[in-house]
């Protein structure tokens, strides 16, 4: 799983059948300070998630095993809304 900030949204009118009825968002990487780190990536969205949020994000195969994705070419997924996290006891990130 890695850490992302949607940065906006994407519409494909055309693409795979299977790949109807799922909405694309834009991520862009965070390390675990907050930091933007540059990367940027499309994901499925399979919690609702919305431009601002932080959200975990899985790639790979493990982006075909949520509920929405599942058997569909998807190559990630955001499958969590980030409240908080910490690391060495410091709070980095509170939604």
């Amino acid at each position: 799983m890695l850490l992302a900030r949607v940065a906006g949204t994407l519409v494909a009118t055309r693409k795979e059948p299977t790949m109807d009825g799922l909405k694309f968002l834009v991520l862009r990487q965070l390390d675990v300070d907050d930091t933007e780190t540059g990367g940027y990536v499309v994901a499925a969205d399979a919690v609702g998630a919305g431009v601002g949020e932080v959200v975990l994000y899985a790639t790979g195969s493990s982006a075909r095993q949520t509920e929405l994705t599942h058997n569909r070419p998807c190559d990630a997924v955001v499958m969590a809304i980030v409240d908080t996290w910490e690391v060495g006891g410091e709070e980095k990130y509170r939604k």
